[in-house]
């Protein structure tokens, strides 16, 4: 065979066992922690939470220590959610093969009570889930896995209520999550429409369990957020003190259960308290759509990028042309937005 013919045949041979080698891919493996911060709710939350994590590609095989992006799923899915029907696995190994962000594992956490989102506070009713996630998640990845742990290196982001959770844990616990990323967060203040207009009054205040309410729309949503922060264990079967009453067609606000919620359940409520430990943060943008068909979404961010600024705090805020719906698509905003904040944000060594 000439010699020409002979490096052609090398070369395309090279070529063929090149296509045919095993690409760089990352796992998800799940664990089950024992959550002690759960224990005794009035709700009897369960104590055993499932937690997803996403191992970047050749994290068996080397001793390398990698950032950690906790990752908080919208709770009206499943907590693995955008793994499974999002491929969120394969937009990671896709963006560190090309550099978009750096090797990292990646935590998706069930964080739902028996009712829905436990709004990432700690509560006696539904659990400290504030201190599940600070005291205990976060030392169990720490101590199962090879993490570079410091707040520089990691990062907090989620979407919708995962959003609220973000920025509500990245604000009060900066010295945790250095780097935080809100995509299109709800609960960051006041609406266009008072609160009191979504919950069924009477549903809620003559309901005789829980289960009355489970599946009733807005009224559960917001049982969610009064037992998180209007908490009562005195007083079955919700657990929860409401801060409004229906007699007729009147409805009577209670001002200091009213105030109470306010201060506790807002996120631009937490900013004047934390404002100090807020501008230590490393990054913090957070996102939404103008076309939410909730208004008062946007109305609030609008509000709170304008309250961050009376406070001189560094961050981001944008407002774009789309749906959250698109986020995982390729030319979404996780990929052309989220993984990059974190890339410029993180330390990775």
């Amino acid at each position: 065979m000439p010699l020409h013919n002979a490096l052609i045949t090398r070369s395309a041979l090279s070529l063929i066992l090149l296509t045919l080698a095993p690409a760089a891919y990352g796992a998800v493996i799940e664990r089950h922690i024992d959550a002690a911060s759960l224990r005794g709710s009035t709700i009897g939350t369960p104590t055993e939470r499932r937690v997803a994590i996403y191992l970047p590609p050749g994290y068996e095989g080397s001793a390398q220590h990698y950032p950690v992006i906790y990752m908080l799923p919208n709770p009206i899915g499943s907590f693995r959610g955008d793994f499974d029907q999002h491929h969120a696995d394969t937009v990671f190994d896709e963006a560190i093969a090309s550099g978009a962000l750096p090797a990292c594992i990646v935590v998706a956490p069930d964080l739902n009570t028996p009712i829905g989102p436990s709004w990432y506070a700690n509560s006696p009713v539904t659990g400290n889930w504030d201190d599940y996630v600070v005291k205990e998640l976060v030392p169990y990845i720490d101590a199962n896995f090879r993490t570079l742990p410091t707040s520089a290196s990691r990062g907090i982001t989620g979407n919708y209520i995962g959003a609220y959770g973000a920025l509500r844990l990245g604000m009060l616990h900066p010295d945790v999550f250095g780097s935080v990323y809100g995509m299109h967060p709800v609960g960051t203040g006041s609406g266009v429409q008072a609160m009191t207009s979504r919950p069924d009054w009477d549903l809620l205040g003559h309901a005789t369990s829980i289960d009355q309410v489970r599946n009733a729309g807005f009224s559960a949503l917001f049982l969610s957020i009064f037992q998180a922060f209007l908490p009562d264990a005195s007083r079955p079967p919700l657990f929860v003190d409401l801060p409004a009453a229906k007699s007729g067609d009147t409805l009577t606000i209670d001002a200091a259960q009213t105030r109470r919620l306010r201060a506790n359940f807002f996120i631009a409520e937490l900013v004047p308290a934390n404002a100090e430990k807020i501008r230590t943060l490393r990054g913090l943008k957070f996102d939404w759509s103008r076309n939410d068909s909730i208004y008062d979404h946007i109305y609030s961010n609008h509000a709170l990028t304008h309250l961050l600024n009376e406070y001189g705090i560094p961050h981001e805020a944008e407002e774009y042309n789309g749906t959250g719906d698109s986020y995982w698509s390729t030319d979404g905003r996780i990929r052309n937005e989220v993984l990059p904040f974190f890339r410029q944000h993180l330390a990775a060594h």
